[in-house]
């Protein structure tokens, strides 16, 4: 009954009890006939008081009991609301409350349960139950702090190399299980130091495939080094993954404490730009922090600063390379390459900036750049009755994006250009990895007219059947498979082979880094006309490419005015 108090309660319960027993005596007390009711009524009334007394009496020793079982359940609430979740539940509450004790005991452990997973989430990473960032930093921070003078400490920054391609061809699950396994094998290379006397680590995983070991006492350089192969040697090894079979590997950068930095944000710092030097001359490599290292990065930091203020200045140009026909004497393709007039290193190549844009992202604006100039020089060209089709590469990065397709069909529908005047040319691994979706638009711009071209096929793992599916209408044979074959009789076949089997799936081939005429002659033999290469022609400017490749410069003139 809401708002009735307990000795509101009590007193109702003494006042029917005694009614009842005044009833009761009357009735079972009458005698017929008697001369004195009023003595009756007395008595029975006497009775009921007496009753009535006794059961208020008892009532108030229960309500006395009950709240002080409410008082200590109050408290104990009180207790856990400041934090005490470990203490046990008064027994009072359980003598005079049984189900509210109960209540509270379950209460507190879920609560503890959910404060622990709380504190694993906040602490582990849940894939490989390793230390994560926080937690690592932390550690290592501690022990940074709690070090005596003397003696040297190293950092490991371990990216692993060739996960994507496990999560794009496995699947996430199996990328999971992955990382499981190689936090599985980094503990191992910490107990087998700790065996040799190494002492212990502090494992982390940062992000993705990244993890990093601390190690507080190390002997000097060549102990991190022997530490750093044996990591590479645990990673090298095969995993299994039920049945599939994973070969991994990983690239190591290693920053000693002192030398390299006396906090951890130096340290992780400098064993990071170890370890991208490491991934960027070739991979499985481990790299010992430099100051030669620390200059190459911040010149890869102004040539991304400068990169990007190129884009907002205009500052890169188009030459074009031709694709010619031996057998007509016809170019018909010219390859679109887009060089940086930089304002203080003169004319920058690709090599030397397009892999910075692909790290830093800004590879996509460069693409929309490159794609909107071709698109405009194409339209021009046909304006002009010269039809050549022009051929750009086409990056892994920009073909991940979303709306790239949408992009490019209006740069083609801004500048009214005729879809057969576009080549696009896309990796021959990209090609191999493709989505259904990005397969699905390339089909669509096939159906339209855009030639669609393999480019560097020979330098990765190709799928017949899936080579066969693609909707491709060239291939560009790589210079690797090229460059020997006038003088191996092995070059030869290889290439002879794989001439064939494009051409036999109806794909039309070219061959790109043609350097001399006795390759290009053997190559004639094989089959091949269509070649690309410095021996034929260097790229160049398109004023001086329409006067070398074309018979109407004049007429583009009149057309672009």
């Amino acid at each position: 009954m809401h708002g009735v108090t307990l000795k509101s309660r009590a007193a109702a319960f003494a006042c029917a009890a005694g009614a009842l027993v005044f009833i009761l005596s009357l009735v079972l007390g009458y005698t017929p006939g008697a001369q004195d009711d009023i003595v009756q009524i007395g008595r029975a009334l006497i009775i009921a008081i007496l009753c009535g007394t006794m059961s208020w009496a008892s009532a108030s020793r229960t309500i006395a009991t009950t709240a002080t079982a409410i008082d200590a359940a109050t408290e104990r609430l009180l207790a856990a609301a400041h934090g005490d979740l470990q203490s046990r539940v008064p027994s009072e509450i359980g003598l005079e409350l049984p189900d509210l004790s109960v209540a509270l005991e379950s209460l507190f452990s879920q609560v503890r349960t959910n404060l622990d997973h709380v504190q694993a989430l906040a602490l582990f990473d849940q894939v490989t139950g390793l230390a994560n960032r926080t937690s690592f930093c932390r550690q290592v921070e501690r022990q940074l702090a709690e070090r005596e003078e003397g003696g040297m400490a190293a950092l490991f920054f371990i990216d692993l190399d060739g996960f994507k391609s496990v999560n794009d061809t496995l699947g996430h699950a199996a990328g999971d299980q992955l990382l499981a396994r190689v936090a599985g094998r980094l503990r191992e290379v910490v107990m087998a130091q700790i065996g040799a006397g190494m002492g212990d680590a502090v494992i982390g995983r940062l992000a993705g495939d990244e993890f990093t070991m601390f190690f507080p006492t190390l002997s000097g350089h060549n102990a991190a080094a022997r530490i750093a192969r044996a990591i590479q040697f645990a990673l090298g090894e095969r995993f299994d993954l039920g049945s599939q079979h994973v070969d991994l590997g990983a690239s190591i950068g290693i920053a000693c404490y002192p030398d390299h930095g006396d906090t951890l944000s130096t340290l992780l710092r400098a064993a990071d730009i170890a370890m991208y030097h490491a991934k960027h001359e070739g991979r499985g490599r481990a790299e010992m922090y430099s100051d030669a290292l620390a200059l190459e990065a911040s010149d890869r930091a102004d040539l991304e600063r400068d990169l990007l203020l190129a884009l907002e200045r205009d500052e890169f140009l188009l030459e074009f390379q031709p694709q010619i026909d031996v057998l007509t004497g016809r170019t018909v393709t010219a390859e679109a390459l887009v060089r940086w007039a930089h304002p203080e290193r003169n004319i920058v190549m690709p090599g030397a900036f397009v892999p910075v844009a692909e790290e830093s992202g800004a590879i996509v604006a460069l693409g929309d750049w490159v794609m909107s100039r071709v698109c405009e020089t194409a339209a021009r060209w046909s304006r002009a009755g010269i039809h050549q089709r022009i051929a750009v590469n086409i990056s892994t990065r920009e073909l991940g994006q979303a709306d790239f397709f949408l992009r490019l069909r209006h740069a083609i529908a801004t500048h009214q250009v005729p879809a057969g005047m576009l080549e696009l040319e896309i990796t021959e691994s990209l090609a191999m990895e493709m989505e259904p979706r990005v397969l699905d638009q390339l089909a669509a711009l096939r159906r339209d007219g855009v030639r669609i071209a393999i480019d560097d096929f020979g330098t990765g793992y190709s799928n017949l059947s899936r080579l066969k599916e693609l909707p491709v209408d060239r291939v560009k044979i790589d210079r690797s498979l090229v460059r020997d074959i006038a003088t191996s009789a092995e070059a030869r076949t290889i290439c002879s082979a794989v001439v064939g089997l494009i051409q036999g799936l109806g794909m039309e081939v070219v061959v790109e880094g043609i350097e001399n005429q006795a390759q290009m002659d053997m190559l004639r033999v094989i089959g091949c006309t269509l070649f690309q290469g410095y021996h034929l022609a260097m790229p160049t400017g398109e004023e001086d490419y329409l006067s070398r490749y074309t018979a109407q410069p004049a007429a583009l003139e009149r057309g672009a005015g």
